[in-house]
């Protein structure tokens, strides 16, 4: 009777079918940046910052323009006129390095206040894919360094449920 019984059991076991995990990938940075909202959020980041980085970028040219000249002339210009450039080099440099920070903070600000808006949005989208698909485990592509099959991506259904939802 043992045996029969142990016998059934090992039948049972082999008969089920295993049960796996659902595994989907989700790129979220790019699910959240190829949306309707992070696109109007970059696009009234540009249009606080763009004159800023308008003149870092002119000053760049110049600081690289000044130190060419420098290098090249400087051996053969005079005390004063050398000094002069260098004196206008840290200037502009001081410039350049100023509107570069107030360009990454406000970079910086936008991307953070997107994200704290994004996140409750992101969690909605993302409950949807997973509750429409039956998915168990959520990955990053980065995550994955194998599988022996293509796992489903949902990034691009992400993005589009975030767009439709209010």
């Amino acid at each position: 009777m043992r045996k029969l019984t142990a016998v059934v059991c090992l039948l049972g076991a082999m008969i089920l079918p295993a049960h796996a995990a659902e595994v989907a990938v989700l790129d979220w940075r790019a699910a959240l940046m190829n949306t309707q909202s992070a696109q109007a959020s970059m696009s009234t980041l540009e249009g606080q910052i763009g004159n800023q980085q308008r003149e870092a970028q002119n000053l760049g040219n110049e600081l690289q323009q000044l130190q060419q000249r420098l290098q090249n002339e400087g051996e053969t210009m005079a005390q004063s006129q050398r000094e002069s450039l260098i004196s206008e080099l840290q200037e502009k440099g001081s410039r350049f390095e100023q509107l570069r920070q107030e360009v990454m903070q406000a970079q910086q600000r936008s991307e953070q206040q997107f994200l704290e808006s994004a996140e409750p949005k992101l969690e909605q989208a993302v409950e949807q894919v997973l509750e429409r698909h039956g998915i168990d485990v959520l990955v990053e592509p980065q995550g994955v360094l194998h599988s022996g099959v293509d796992l489903p991506n949902v990034t691009d259904e992400v993005t589009q449920i975030f767009d439709t939802l209010n």
